[in-house]
């Protein structure tokens, strides 16, 4: 992967808060949609979660808010590696939020992990899902993390 994988929203009105503005619970609500298109992309749609009996857990979520973005404006949304452990068993996802003139309006950095649904703990993913994060174009910064210890 050589460019961010990205995603376009158009803001909504139940996207709004009073004031007309894209509320503050919704810059992470698309970060959130990204991530999960990011996953499909490399071949893990929601089904294949499902039948492996994995799942994306966050462990935090922080937001920068820099701009608004009014009822009816395009807002670009990417995702960058922001770090990996080597297993890829933790890792951190930036995304930047943009309006269609090229205002950034926020950025949303979440930390994760897997959780093996059925053990209810947290693992390391499959190779190939391993691979395609490793893959992903990094940010700036970018941190090396520790895998998760299994005990």
């Amino acid at each position: 992967m050589t460019s961010p994988f990205s995603r376009r929203f158009v803001v909504r009105w139940s996207d709004a808060d009073a004031n007309g503005h894209l509320r503050n619970t919704a810059y992470p609500e698309f970060a959130n949609d990204t991530r999960v298109a990011l996953l499909a992309s490399f071949g893990y749609p929601w089904t294949r979660f499902q039948s492996l009996h994995l799942g994306p857990v966050l462990f935090r979520e922080e937001i920068e808010y820099r701009r608004e973005a009014a009822i009816g404006e395009e807002v670009l949304v990417d995702a960058l590696c922001a770090g990996i452990a080597p297993d890829a068993s933790r890792w951190s996802i930036r995304h930047r939020l943009w309006k269609a003139d090229g205002t950034e309006m926020a950025v949303v950095t979440v930390v994760g992990s897997w959780i093996d649904l059925e053990a209810r703990r947290a693992v390391a993913p499959p190779a190939d899902l391993t691979k395609a994060f490793h893959s992903m174009p990094r940010s700036e910064p970018f941190t090396e993390l520790a895998a998760i210890r299994r005990k």
